[in-house]
Formats: structure tokens, C-alpha cells, sequence
């Protein structure tokens, strides 16, 4: 791993200078990238996707390389370069934050085990413990601390950070909305090539090309994306019931319904302290964990030493088989209670953003596992002397003297486990969000230097309502173990084909390592999935509606979003027809900027017709504002805006895509927004300028061998000239450039033979200082909300999914410009609706 290691980080952080291998596309192809590198091309309405070739450039700069160094933070992690005070906090947060759930599995585990296979003798609980220890090898220690953890996105973890990751290296989206220049992101950092690269190609092409693939990946994702949201419901329900469980050990006088009413309040007190954050409150619960995971090695040792030290022979793996062979059925269905031990594990991969995975590693290797396998060694050995004790078999086995202070930090520990989880949901629900898979909810952000640290409230009381209904549903520990079972293994199946494909396509590692890593962990989670399966009855059946309810949210939402884009682009305008709406309709441009917020990456959206059609006057510079998420953790403040020109200069329309990661976070408001918006507008056209100064004094130097002859180039802020490796805006003809008139304060006639040329510098005044004036006249917000219909022909379910679910689901969500608090005197609204 450690070599491995190595490769992906020469892979991902390879220098700008040095020579690169890099996907070339057709001529044709390059000369009509909307977005290259910033620099301006006219609209061009049809697009072929010409073949690409991998082929090794020489040594360059690029552009972005350079400017993305100049803000803070842009590639570096918020945990690099931190003292050694900070690191032990940081310790405390971890285990505050991600080790809780997987901490409070010895409260549980043995309990439900010996309920499904009672115990006959000594040798069935060496056997129980023999596949509990290697359950916490192989699935928390293996699979996802020493493998899983290195398949984050940048830090980033959990399902739809892979499917990011996934996306990022073959166009495996669904919704086509990508462009070639997203990939110019420094945030990228694509891998070179090694040996297996021919394979890798393979799997890329087999997989861009396949919309069945495309399909299946997808549905994966949403189904592990579901089962976490699952979690996040069970996750409390048993963590919390299991610790108060404990009060019937010291109290005989406690029921079962007392039990409930304790835990009920316990989890209201649990959820309404969410909204703190987690560095306040993983600061707080830290040492908590800390004093419990002592506590379990503590009891643990105290017992080895007291009753059986012998239960040390259960490292043999032979009592795995014995287990079996005495119990058969038995000891199948126990499997269901063994995987309770692994609870957790994905929450260590799924909270990855909130801390690094050094930190994580670390203290799971020589803190957490000690700790673990400490508790239940001498839980077992307790047992082997008092076999009537095992359904409670950790209260059980606590020393007298020290059954109080281990009850009270047991239930901190519980509560910091429903924590753990919670946390994981709300970071996975914000990725799917940005990733169109999810309705747009309110997200606060608790921390001002992490920001990973997250709160969704309508997430956070939606898993308390279901949680209570799910406890005082299910009050018996074997029926929640068992939809625990069920969910924690959903997730995990899915992180293990992701995985498994992560390794192809990106780390190209060797095809056996990838089928080892495949046929062993999917084989020894579809055997304890069976487990859990075969008692779904019980009444664990209830959390399998849940998340399929969850999977059919995301499904719809992600189709009607899908649906709606697709026929944005159908009917985009053409700019002969938005030419000819404005002279038939007789509209004029008044002083301002219009910034009209769309979907569409490319064209002149319908919405805009609309526009037109509803308005006598547009503003004298338009602004298409598309507000795109990319498959990236964070898009640096240098190349967060593209920009581009629409039509002829004369017209003053733009287009703008306001580039997002997934982890970035939206807190501007609106002037700050127009503010930057403008600056990056201003160099824009700066850039062109220099551009086509080049240009004229490239055509008297055509002769000399220039090692950027032939190729764009781009002046930096610091006066360099760097080759942007593509063709230069002389390839483009005039006749290239649509033609019509003009109804803004710059006439140029373009029919002219031989048009007037001014002075290149007189010019960009003159442009510069047409849009500070527009500035100064107002900012005014176009927002066009488009809906969508089915068709009266269309078949019943559609009809049902779109007119119904998705129209609930659209008209219930997060507006997306609410993000930017735009007051209303600033702000105008028009609806239009698209048959599908």
C-alpha cells in the first residue's frame, strides 16, 4: 500500500514543467471548445465530439497552475502543517467524531450472537470471538483503513465521493453537462500513465459509451447513498437502546418501557445538540471517547486476568470452523449479530472530510482496535465462567465497584456513536445535492476554518422523527440488530464495487490485486448480507422501506432533473432567431447589467425568448449565469468564472459558468458575487486584447521559429508568456462569426468589406469603460424557473413521477439563488414550462 501510495501521489501532483500525457482531441474538436482555457470563441451551435488520442506534450506551463498557487489554501489540506497541540486535538476530534459507533459495538454485539446461537459450551464462545476478531480485521482494518481510505476524493469521503472520483476520470454522468476545459482544473489532478493504462482506456470507453453502464453506476451510488441515510436512522435507535439496556443489570425494578421512555429522551437531547457543530462538539466528546475506549481495555484486561486467560487461543482461526461445525444453522444466523462489531466502518470512510486520513489511520490502528479486541476478550472470558449472563454480556461483565461511572460514560459513548453517523449523513446528503442526485436543502456550515463541518436541520429532525417512530416500533435489541445489519452491509457492498472499480480506472494497480481485493470482500459480505436477509420478517423489513423510499427521492429527483436539462438544451435559441425577436418586438437595451441564471453551459437558453417576448427592454449587457458543479472537492477563486462571448462585440452578451466543487461552500452575498463576477469579466477581456495583440505581431514573425508559433499563448499576471498548447483565433474565419445588427452603443458594421479598424488599446477603453458604467446603472437578476410537464401521450408512470413526485419534490426545495440573499428590488422572476 505503501508503494501504491507513492505512485498515486506521483501521479496526482506531478509538476506543471514536466512533460504530460494528455487526451488530444481533433482539430475540428479543439477549435470549438466553448470554454478553453478563458479565451474568447464565438458561439457555435452544432458540436461533434471528435475522437481523442493520447499523446505526450511537451514541457509547459499552464495559466491556471500558476494563478491557482496565488490563493490560499487552493491545494493544500487544512490539516498540513500543524503542531503538535493541534494533532492531539485533533486526535480527540477524530475519535469524538468517527470512532463512536464503531466504539460502542461491544455493548451489542455478543448479546445479539449468543440470542441467535446460544451457547452449549466453552467452545462456542471461543468460536463467537475467533469470527468477531476477525470480522474487525478484515473489514475495519483491511478493506477500509488500509485500502478504502486512499480511494478519497481530495480528503473527501463516502459513496458519492467516489462516483465524483469516478466521474472525474470517464464521463459517467448522466447529465451532459461536461466540458472538455473542466478538466483544466487544477482540482483534478489526473493520474499518468502506467502499464495497466491499455486497461484502463478500455474500461473508460467501455464505460462512457454505455449508457446501461452509466445506468447501473448510478443506481449503485444511490442505493449505498440510501443505506447511509438508513444509518443514519438505526444507528441511534441501537446505540442508545443498547446502553440504557444496561440499567436492567443494576436495577431490577427497570422494564422495557422505561427503557424506551429513557431512550427517547436521550436521542430528542442527542439531535437538538447537533446543530453545534462538530469541532465544538467533537472537541467536547473526545475526551469522553477517550475515557471509554480505556475503559473497555481496562475491563477487559481486568477480566482476562480474573476468569480465562485462554480465550487467547480464539486468534486461531480453527474455532471459526469448529463454531460451525457444532452449530451449523446456528451459527449462520449469528453472522447477522458478528457484523454488528464492524458497525461503523463505513462512518470512519464516510466522515473522512471532517479530518485526514493520516489522523484516522493512526488512531484506529493503535488506539481504537487495541481497545476493541481488549473488550471483548475479557467480555468472553467473563463468559466462559458465567454462560446464563450472555444476554448481557457487557454489563455483565463490568466489575461492581465500577458498574455506575461505566453505565454513565457508556451512554456518552452511545450518544457520540448516533453522532458519528448523523455526520456521515449530512456529508453525503451534501454531495449527492451538488451532484444533482438530491433536492437543494438548507446547509450551515459550523465551522469557519474546516469547511467540511456541516448541519442540514431538515435532515437532522427528519432522522429524529424516524428514529423515534423506529424505536418505540421496535423495541427488541435482535430486530434492530437485524436492520442494522441490513443497512451497514448495504453500504458496504456498494463501497466494495466502487472501490473495486476505482482501482481500475484510476490507480490501474495489478488485475489480480483488484480481483483479490473484489472476490474476498464482496464474497465475505454477500455471505453475511444472507445472514441478515433471512430474518428480515422480524420486523427489520422496516428500515428496507425507508431506504427504498430514500433511493426512490433521489431516483426522481435525479430523472426530473435530467429530463429538464435535456430539453433546455432542445430548445435553446439559435442567435438568428434571438436577433429577429428583438427587431420584430421592437425591444430596446436600457443602462444595466441583467445577469440571467440558467442551467445551460452552452447556447442561448429558451428562457431568455421568454424574456424578450414578456419584457420591451433588455438591459445593455447581458450576462448568461450558469452555476455548474464539477466532480472536485474545491474549484480555487482563480478559475472559479469562464467566460465567453455570445455574439458580435458590439452586443455586449456574455456567457459565465460560476464553477463549484462539492466542497465548496456559497456563503457570498450578492455583492461580494458581483463583485468578483466582474473582475474576472474585466480580465477576460483584458486576455483577449493581449490575445489578439499576439496575434498581429505573430503574423509578421511567421516566418521565425517560435516555440509557440501555431498555438495560443496567454500573458500571466506576472507579464509571462505561457502556450496553451491550442490552435490561435486566426483559424477562425470572419465568416465563421454570425452577422446581424447590432443595438447596442458600439456600431460595427460587419457586412462591410473592409470594416474600420480601430486602435486595438482605444478599443478595450472603450469596452471597459462601457461595463463600468452598466455597473454603475444597476445589477439586476434574471431568473428563469423552468418547469416541466409530461406529455399527454406519455405513458401513466411517467406522468406520475413527473406531474406528481418531482413537482412536490421541485416546488419544497432550496431555491438555488437563495444562496446569494438577492434582495427583491434587485431581482426579477419569469416561469416557463417545458412539455417532456
Amino acid at each position: 500500500m505503501a508503494e501504491e501510495e507513492r505512485d498515486t501521489e506521483r501521479g496526482s501532483s506531478m509538476d506543471s514543467t514536466e512533460s504530460r500525457w494528455v487526451f488530444q482531441e481533433d482539430e475540428d474538436e479543439s477549435e470549438i471548445d466553448e470554454f478553453d482555457a478563458d479565451l474568447p470563441i464565438v458561439d457555435s451551435e452544432d458540436e461533434e465530439n471528435g475522437e481523442q488520442r493520447l499523446v505526450r506534450t511537451g514541457p509547459r506551463i499552464d495559466s491556471f497552475d500558476v494563478e491557482a498557487l496565488e490563493v490560499p489554501g487552493a491545494h493544500r489540506n487544512d490539516y498540513e502543517d500543524i503542531n503538535m497541540g493541534k494533532r492531539i486535538v485533533l486526535i480527540f476530534q477524530t475519535l469524538g467524531v468517527v470512532f463512536g459507533d464503531v466504539g460502542t459495538s461491544p455493548l451489542y454485539t455478543f448479546s445479539v450472537m449468543f440470542r441467535k446461537a446460544p451457547i452449549n459450551g466453552n467452545e462456542d464462545i471461543l468460536g463467537a470471538l475467533s469470527l468477531v476478531l476477525y470480522t474487525l480485521i478484515l473489514i475495519p482494518l483491511l478493506k477500509y483503513v488500509l485500502v478504502v481510505l486512499w480511494a478519497n476524493d481530495d480528503g473527501e469521503g463516502g459513496t458519492f465521493a467516489l462516483y465524483s472520483l469516478i466521474c472525474r476520470n470517464a464521463k459517467a454522468s448522466l447529465l451532459p453537462n461536461q466540458l472538455a476545459s473542466d478538466a483544466r482544473i487544477s482540482g483534478f489532478r489526473l493520474k499518468v500513465p502506467s502499464p495497466e493504462l491499455e486497461r484502463s482506456l478500455k474500461i473508460k470507453e467501455r464505460l462512457e459509451n454505455s449508457l446501461t453502464l452509466k445506468k447501473i453506476l448510478l443506481l449503485l451510488v444511490l442505493a449505498g447513498t440510501s443505506m447511509v441515510i438508513a444509518n443514519g436512522v438505526v444507528t441511534p435507535a441501537m446505540s442508545v437502546l443498547s446502553s440504557v439496556n444496561g440499567l436492567k443489570v443494576g436495577v431490577d425494578a427497570i422494564k422495557q418501557d422505561e427503557v424506551v421512555m429513557i431512550s427517547i429522551a436521550f436521542l430528542i437531547i442527542l439531535f437538538s445538540l447537533q446543530k453545534y457543530g462538530t469541532s465544538k462538539m467533537g472537541l467536547f466528546v473526545g475526551p469522553a471517547l477517550f475515557i471509554w475506549f480505556c475503559s473497555l481495555a481496562g475491563i477487559g484486561i481486568y477480566n482476562l486476568v480474573k476468569y480465562d486467560s485462554s480465550v487467547l487461543r480464539a486468534f486461531n482461526p480453527i474455532y471459526i470452523y469448529y463454531f460451525f461445525a457444532r452449530n451449523s444453522t446456528k451459527a449462520w444466523y449469528s453472522l447477522g449479530g458478528c457484523l454488528l462489531c464492524a458497525t461503523g466502518s463505513e462512518a470512519m470512510f464516510a466522515d473522512l472530510c471532517y479530518f485526514s486520513v493520516r489522523s484516522v489511520q493512526l488512531t484506529f490502528v493503535f488506539l481504537v482496535l487495541p481497545c476493541l479486541m481488549l473488550g471483548y476478550l475479557g467480555q468472553a472470558a467473563y463468559l466462559m465462567e458465567n454462560h446464563e449472563d450472555a444476554g448481557q454480556a457487557f454489563f455483565s461483565s463490568v466489575p461492581s465497584g465500577a458498574f455506575w461511572p461505566t453505565l454513565l460514560i457508556a451512554n456518552i459513548a452511545a450518544l457520540i456513536a448516533s453522532r458519528a453517523m448523523t455526520t456521515a449523513t449530512f456529508s453525503c446528503i451534501k454531495q449527492s445535492t451538488v451532484l444533482g442526485c438530491f433536492p437543494r436543502l438548507k446547509i450551515i456550515h459550523t465551522s469557519r476554518k474546516f469547511m467540511g463541518h456541516i448541519y442540514i436541520p431538515v435532515i437532522n429532525w427528519f432522522l429524529l422523527a424516524v428514529s423515534l417512530v423506529f424505536v418505540c416500533s421496535i423495541s427488541s435489541m435482535d430486530e434492530i440488530g437485524n436492520a442494522y445489519g441490513i443497512a451497514e452491509l448495504g453500504v458496504m457492498m456498494m463501497t466494495t464495487i466502487l472501490v473495486t472499480l476505482v482501482m481500475l480506472l484510476i490507480w490501474q494497480i495489478n488485475i489480480i490485486i483488484v480481483l483479490s481485493f473484489a472476490v474476498v470482500f464482496l464474497g465475505l459480505e454477500l455471505v453475511f448480507f444472507s445472514s441478515v436477509l433471512w430474518s428480515v420478517t422480524d420486523g427489520s423489513w422496516i428500515i428496507l422501506v425507508f431506504a427504498v423510499i430514500m433511493f426512490l427521492i433521489m431516483f426522481v429527483w435525479n430523472y426530473g432533473s435530467k429530463l429538464k436539462y435535456e430539453t433546455e438544451v432542445k430548445q435553446k435559441l439559435s442567435t438568428d432567431l434571438m436577433r429577429e425577436l428583438g427587431c420584430n418586438l421592437g425591444t430596446i437595451r436600457a443602462p444595466g447589467i441583467g445577469l440571467l441564471y440558467n442551467e445551460l453551459v452552452k447556447g442561448i437558453p429558451g428562457i431568455f425568448g421568454h424574456f424578450l417576448t414578456t419584457l420591451p427592454a433588455i438591459h445593455s449587457m447581458i450576462i448568461f449565469v450558469s452555476i455548474k458543479y464539477v466532480p472536485v472537492p474545491m474549484v480555487p477563486q482563480s478559475e472559479r468564472f469562464l467566460f465567453r462571448r455570445v455574439c458580435q462585440k458590439s452586443y455586449h452578451i456574455f456567457r459565465c459558468i460560476a464553477r463549484y466543487g462539492y466542497k465548496d461552500v456559497r456563503k457570498e452575498n450578492h455583492q461580494t458575487f458581483e463583485q468578483l463576477l466582474m473582475e474576472s469579466l474585466e480580465k477576460f477581456i483584458r486576455r483577449e486584447a493581449q490575445e489578439r495583440s499576439l496575434e498581429s505581431d505573430g503574423d509578421d514573425d511567421s516566418n521565425s521559429e517560435d516555440e509557440y508559433s501555431g498555438t495560443r499563448v496567454l500573458i500571466a499576471p506576472n507579464g509571462s508568456v505561457y502556450s496553451l498548447g491550442v490552435p490561435l483565433l486566426a483559424d477562425f474565419t470572419e465568416t465563421s462569426i454570425p452577422t446581424f445588427e447590432a443595438s447596442t452603443s458600439e456600431d460595427v458594421n460587419s457586412q462591410s468589406p473592409n470594416p474600420p479598424v480601430l486602435d486595438a488599446e482605444q478599443s478595450l477603453e472603450r469596452e471597459l469603460s462601457f461595463i463600468r458604467k452598466a455597473k454603475e446603472s444597476g445589477v439586476v437578476y434574471l431568473v428563469g424557473h423552468g418547469d416541466i410537464r409530461a406529455r399527454k401521450d406519455s405513458w401513466f408512470v411517467k406522468k406520475l413521477v413527473i406531474n406528481y413526485f418531482y413537482a412536490f419534490l421541485r416546488k419544497n426545495c432550496r431555491r438555488g439563488i437563495a444562496n446569494l440573499s438577492v434582495p427583491h428590488s434587485h431581482l426579477m422572476q419569469v416561469g416557463m414550462t417545458y412539455m417532456v
